[in-house]
């Protein structure tokens, strides 16, 4: 079954707020927009059965440079609407890359290849994932991910994003 995939367009207001949490350190915007899809979700037949959340995480050292991962707040929030465990232990991010803001899909599937692994892939494995982003743009970053969790035995994997480019 292919992932799911809900979210807002990329436009006005909620490129400002997506811009102010990735940017600026309003921490506080993903879990405003984490509360609000978290509450979207619930209402879903899809979603009621999500064991964890996981997010797309970030480089270490990107990670160290910015302070916070801005995709955290808004997956613990959906996590915690959901009723359900917020795990950032299981996929990593080996390779470190610049931005992908400005890149087409063909460059972006090639910075994506090879980025992610997984670390305790028993906690995923016969389980139902909520994988988080803050955008989907091309779709490369989360095809990436999703190609290293589908490691892990019977997993049924689904997609939440603040936005859709």
């Amino acid at each position: 079954m292919p992932p799911h995939y809900l979210g807002l367009k990329k436009k006005g207001p909620v490129q400002q707020l997506i811009h102010g949490l990735k940017y600026k350190g309003y921490e506080h915007i993903g879990e405003l927009l984490g509360d609000w899809l978290g509450g979207e979700l619930a209402e879903l037949k899809t979603y009621q059965n999500i064991d964890m959340v996981i997010p797309v995480p970030m480089h270490p050292k990107k990670l160290k440079k910015r302070g916070y991962n801005q995709v955290t707040k808004f997956g613990q929030q959906i996590a915690e609407v959901l009723n359900v465990a917020y795990v950032d232990d299981v996929l990593i991010k080996i390779t470190n890359t610049t931005s992908q803001t400005t890149k087409k899909r063909v460059a972006r599937w090639s910075n994506s290849n090879e980025l992610f692994a997984l670390r305790n892939i028993s906690k995923i494995e016969n389980k139902h994932i909520l994988l988080v982003d803050d955008i989907i743009t091309t779709g490369a970053t989360l095809e990436a991910c999703c190609l290293v969790l589908n490691q892990a035995k019977h997993l049924k994997i689904s997609i939440a994003t603040m936005a859709i480019a």
